[in-house]
């Protein structure tokens, strides 16, 4: 039944991912709600999955600061108004005055003889690889892809695309998903997959507290191996929290550097060639004394570099480990590349969000990257309060396509209202300014319009402690720290 007063829709969804990281149920009497209605309005309820993933990685923020600093549960605060900026945070940013871009002209949708496909092509060697599908040129207008697509089916494009190492997908509409094959695997696993490693390790000793912040990830240390949004997303908000994050790319996949402008807040950037013999011995030095790491590439790269998440709990017992991934570990499709427009497309939301004559749609913001990102920090979080008690080693899994299954299936609360006819931006509602929740930043790449961070707890920080530098520039090092 759908739920419909203020309360509930408020509410509504917070207990379920809650649960789901394994929570106690009653600590989420702890979280107060604000902000105006119409924030984030869709079909589906967008603001909802927002606010939920940011009230329960909030929660398991304040769990942990409780616990090591041996102080009463903080109360958490959710502000809808802050949610829905940081959700659309890529938008807010401003380098020097200047707007980023965010999609190439390539990563659109088109018309196919049997229906809809949808691309992505903001990487150069993703478009090379769309255009060496398509039987295209270096060259090639976005003229001629449509041509060359308007004269295909949907399901010969896309398992082409995937061939060449593109990336492309078949829209579908949530039945036909949940017909699919990888639809099926998804359906299997719950919103969050928590599990032991078997490494044994002894209950983790948290650092002291230090300062007048309480700064639950103070003194931890995660190697962040992600891209994109909902990886760097998660690690954003650890480093929000106190924790020394060293984001680890490789030195031949380009990276843009307005992207890490948005995510790179509070950390440090370095890129390791880990098929090199030096690249590796840097990365094994790091993981010795790592605490965290989070993966946001196929599992499939990863096992093949020796960096499963037994085989790094092997190396380093006590490890927790987050991975996300975007169409699941398992499944047809468990090794394909994915995004979260991609995975709208497939699970049926662009459907959903269908205009008037059609055309498919999207959602307001990128809510399975931002709010997977911020479930994935929230079951780091809680893996570690776990280990303050039993040890271990612990291993949490996300999926962008398992957020989109809650989001199409079992946030059972009504959507937001539309806000003011006419208006393009997702977070206009009325009495809702989103200047409130940006700031102005100087950094070494010029100054910045951010989004603040919307987790909030009593006692908790307010920003990130630094700016985001240039990306890849920062020494394979952790920064010097008082160890437990």
């Amino acid at each position: 039944m759908v739920q419909r007063d203020d309360t509930r829709r408020r509410t509504a969804g917070t207990d379920q991912a809650w649960a789901a990281l394994g929570g106690a149920p009653g600590l989420t009497a702890r979280i107060s709600y604000d902000g105006p209605p119409g924030l984030l309005a869709a079909r589906l309820p967008v603001m909802a999955l927002a606010r939920s993933t940011v009230a329960v990685c909030a929660l398991a923020a304040a769990e942990l600061a409780a616990r090591r600093d041996d102080v009463p549960l903080p109360a958490v605060r959710v502000d809808d108004g802050a949610v829905a900026t940081a959700f659309v945070s890529e938008r807010h940013l401003r380098i020097d005055g200047r707007a980023p871009t965010s999609f190439a002209p390539l990563s659109r949708f088109w018309r196919t003889t049997d229906g809809w496909l949808r691309t992505h092509a903001n990487y150069p060697h993703h478009r090379t690889r769309l255009l060496d599908a398509l039987g295209l040129s270096a060259t090639a207008t976005p003229a001629d892809a449509e041509a060359a697509i308007a004269a295909r089916r949907c399901e010969d494009l896309q398992e082409a695309v995937h061939a060449a190492g593109g990336l492309a997908v078949a829209a579908r509409t949530p039945d036909e998903w949940s017909a699919h094959e990888q639809g099926a695997a998804v359906a299997r696993h719950p919103l969050v997959t928590r599990e032991a490693l078997g490494a044994d390790a002894p209950p983790r000793r948290l650092p002291a507290r230090a300062g007048d912040r309480l700064l639950p990830a103070a003194g931890l240390r995660v190697l962040d191996l992600t891209r994109v949004i909902a990886g760097p997303v998660a690690t954003r908000t650890l480093a929000l929290l106190g924790a020394d994050v060293l984001r680890i790319d490789a030195p031949q996949l380009p990276e843009s550097q307005d992207a890490h402008c948005d995510t790179g807040f509070g950390k440090r950037s370095t890129t390791l060639d880990l098929g090199s013999r030096s690249g590796r011995t840097s990365f094994e030095a790091l993981l010795a004394e790592a605490d965290v790491v989070v993966t946001g590439y196929r599992p499939c790269a990863l096992d093949r570099l020796g960096l499963a998440p037994e085989a790094l709990a092997e190396r380093r017992p006590g490890l927790v480990v987050a991975r996300l991934s975007a169409w699941g570990d398992d499944g047809p499709w468990g090794d394909r590349r994915g995004f979260d427009s991609l995975v709208q497309v497939a699970t049926g939301i662009a459907a959903v969000e269908a205009s008037a004559d059609g055309t498919p749609g999207a959602l307001p913001a990128q809510a399975l990257d931002h709010g997977t990102g911020y479930l994935l920090a929230a079951a780091v979080l809680r893996a570690l309060t776990e280990q303050s008690r039993t040890g271990g080693s612990r291993l949490a899994t996300l999926a962008l396509a398992r957020t989109a299954r809650w989001l199409i299936e079992d946030l059972t609360v009504e959507p937001e209202p539309a806000g003011p006819e006419g208006t393009t931006d997702p977070t206009a509602a009325p009495g809702h300014d989103p200047a409130r929740h940006l700031q102005e930043t100087h950094s070494p790449v010029g100054r910045l319009r951010h989004a603040l961070p919307p987790v909030s707890f009593a006692g908790g920080p307010t920003n990130w402690s630094t700016p985001p530098g240039r990306w890849g520039t920062d020494a394979p090092a952790w920064r010097p720290s008082a160890r437990p």
